[in-house]
Order: structure tokens, then C-alpha cells, then sequence
């Protein structure tokens, strides 16, 4: 990569991070360039020359907050001893913990994707990305007799399904707790699988 190009994948990941941290304090919707400009000490034209628009900028930084996202659920897939060590590693990783940024992201995210065909797009080739992974174990866990599942790619829709609503409910609602996430995770995802309810706790 010659230092010109280097010089400008540098620069908007620069942006890119200084608007995750607007995203952090403002949301999604309500992050405006001018703040991001201001929280780099640069013009506005000059995020504009890297992101031709607001909604540009924004579907970009999700998608670099959710790679990151996506890569440490990969990692951990990769290094599990077994199928189920996988599944146990990636269930604890892709719960909310802490003050959850990367979920309140991906909440906003969902509802900006009902009108923003960016955000749309990066949202469903992410969520296709982090299924494909499950799947993966899951498929690992049948062949190997770990699991029993009749159909894992409707499981893992099932599963995936059950962790975002649950996670809704636990971050927006305030109907859900942590530990109550965590119990029925674990004995739905033991009823589509086959397995002890305990292991996944």
C-alpha cells in the first residue's frame, strides 16, 4: 500500500472512530458530521471528502463497530476445543455485558434499517455473517454427535432471533434481567441442540 493510500485508510478510520464515540453519546440517528468534524478538530468538507454523506458515514462506522464485533465472535469460534466449548464461549461473548455499547449500536441500528438503505444493508450482510458462523459450530456439533438438530439453519434463525428480542428486552425495556437472559438462552438454545441446559449456563 503506498503511503498516500495508507495516509487516507488512516484518516477515516480515524473518522470512523470519531463517530463511534459520537454514536456512543448521541445514537445513531442523532449523530450529526458537524459534531464528528468538531470532535476531530477538522471541517465538515473534510469528513464529506471521505464519506460522501451523513448516512454514508453513519452505515460505515456501524460496520466498523460491528467487524470488530464480528471478528472477536470469530476468533472465539476458532479457539474453542470443541463444538460445544465454541457454542459456550460465543453465547457468553455475543450476550449483552457491562454497559453493552456494541448492542445500543446494533439497537439503533435496527431502527434506522426500516428506512436507511445503507444501514439496511450492512445490518443484513452482518447478521449473515454472525449466523454463518453459529451455523458452522452447530453443523461441527451434529457431525461430530455433539448435537442433535434436524435442521441447523432453522435453529440457528431461532436462536439468533431469541438473543436480539431477549437482548431488546434487557437493554430498551428493562424487562428482562441479565441472568434471566442468560437461563433462557441457555434452555432454548439446550432444546435445539439436544443438550444439558447446564452446560450453556
Amino acid at each position: 500500500m503506498s503511503g498516500r493510500r495508507r495516509s487516507v485508510a488512516l484518516r477515516r478510520e480515524e473518522i470512523l472512530d470519531a463517530t463511534l464515540a459520537v454514536v456512543g453519546r448521541e445514537g445513531l440517528a442523532a449523530t450529526r458530521v458537524s459534531d464528528v468534524a468538531a470532535a476531530l478538530g477538522v471541517s465538515s468538507a473534510l469528513v464529506f471528502y471521505h464519506f460522501r454523506t451523513k448516512d454514508a458515514l453513519v452505515a460505515a462506522a456501524f460496520a466498523h463497530a460491528a467487524e470488530r464485533d464480528l471478528a472477536r465472535l470469530e476468533d472465539v469460534a476458532a479457539g474453542g476445543r470443541d463444538p460445544l466449548d465454541r457454542l459456550q464461549r460465543m453465547l457468553r461473548l455475543y450476550g449483552p455485558t457491562g454497559s453493552a455499547p456494541g448492542w445500543r449500536i446494533w439497537i439503533d441500528a435496527w431502527a434506522l434499517a426500516q428506512r436507511e438503505r445503507e444501514i439496511h444493508t450492512v445490518l443484513r450482510r452482518m447478521d449473515q455473517r454472525w449466523c454463518a458462523v453459529l451455523r458452522e459450530v452447530v453443523e461441527a456439533g451434529v457431525t461430530e454427535g455433539t448435537f442433535r438438530c434436524a435442521d441447523p439453519a432453522a435453529s440457528v434463525t431461532r436462536i439468533s432471533a431469541l438473543v436480539d428480542g431477549l437482548s431488546v428486552a434487557t437493554l430498551v425495556y428493562r424487562s428482562v434481567t441479565r441472568t434471566q437472559l442468560r437461563r433462557w438462552v441457555a434452555d432454548a438454545v439446550a432444546r435445539e441442540l439436544g443438550v444439558d441446559p447446564q452446560v450453556l449456563v
